[in-house]
């Protein structure tokens, strides 16, 4: 019997294996680990041993041309039900099984809030300065009262306005599509574009991306902030203009950003992003933490066992 070969791209954390019993597929199949994303021939020659491919989602691209100079590929497992990263068209017309995985979502709306209240007590430059054996250096603000601008009102812009609300803070919402009878499912004002971003003191996007909404935010939007307002990303990068976002920062036009999505990731150590003041940056962690990652790999390991059966499990369309 040949034995079947399983590639897991993009394990950063080097978590995938202890993330579930990889055990349970037996001898005869062999896993390997990838912890680096490369790209062009490099990845080809990576990839081109093996039956399955196990992505996480929005990392490593994986499109028709790749597709078709991996000889031996007869399925591909994303984690989630979306991947902007995978070509599910192509994937199906070449006749691979493709499946995701379930997601939970949560975590990124956590950390949204999270990144919002870092912010408004400036955390981070204060832990900094102590560490530099400082003291107070930093002069915070307030949540509660202070208006809280959700950009795009789903799942998780509804669960960040879930939290914010326990803190007090005052709420509106906008988006192209939104409607003022979500709002009021949710529990938030309705506002237009102009005052929205005129009146939020922080905002926070939770969009998907599509060719509508790119750049949604530039230059224009960001000169309509407050000085001392704050913008979050944990959606995606190309929502924003980061060239506008970067040059409003280094003039003091708003008061920081926090940024955890990037055009290319992971970013380089060299990228003149990281030194871009009052810009908080985490390495998109949003859906990264251990109860996901269970979900992840877990649902994965069931779609793996699945399609080595012959019966794949929560296939996508196109």
């Amino acid at each position: 019997m040949k034995t079947m070969k399983i590639a897991i791209l993009d394990d950063w954390l080097e978590c995938a294996m202890d993330s579930c019993d990889w055990n349970r597929l037996g001898v005869d199949v062999t896993i390997d680990t990838f912890h680096d994303t490369i790209t062009g021939t490099a990845l080809v020659e990576r990839l081109q041993p093996y039956d399955i491919i196990c992505m996480m989602r929005e990392r490593t691209p994986i499109d028709a041309a790749l597709m078709d100079q991996l000889p031996n590929l007869k399925g591909i497992v994303t984690s989630g039900m979306r991947n902007a990263a995978l070509d599910i068209d192509a994937a199906k017309s070449r006749g691979l099984m493709v499946s995701g995985t379930g997601s939970p979502g949560h975590a990124t709306s956590e950390l949204a809030f999270t990144l919002i209240a870092m912010q408004a007590r400036q955390i981070f430059a204060s832990a900094t300065a102590m560490r530099e054996s400082g003291w107070q250096t930093h002069l915070g603000r307030d949540l509660r009262g202070a208006q809280l601008g959700i950009l795009g009102l789903g799942r998780l812009g509804a669960q960040l306005a879930g939290y914010a609300k326990g803190f007090g803070m005052e709420i509106q919402a906008w988006s192209q599509n939104l409607t003022e009878e979500r709002c009021n499912e949710v529990g938030v004002s309705y506002v237009d574009r102009d005052t929205f971003f005129r009146s939020s003191d922080f905002i926070s996007i939770h969009l998907k991306l599509s060719a509508r909404v790119r750049h949604l935010i530039g230059a224009e939007e960001i000169a309509m902030m407050k000085p001392d307002a704050y913008l979050v990303n944990t959606s995606r990068a190309p929502i924003i203009d980061m060239e506008a976002l970067t040059t409003a920062l280094e003039s003091r036009q708003i008061a920081g950003a926090a940024i955890d999505v990037y055009d290319h990731e992971p970013v380089p150590a060299n990228d003149p992003l990281r030194n871009t003041p009052n810009l908080l940056m985490t390495p998109h962690i949003g859906y990264v933490t251990r109860e996901t990652m269970g979900i992840f790999y877990g649902e994965t390991l069931e779609a793996v066992e699945a399609m080595i059966a012959g019966s794949p499990i929560r296939e996508l369309m196109p």
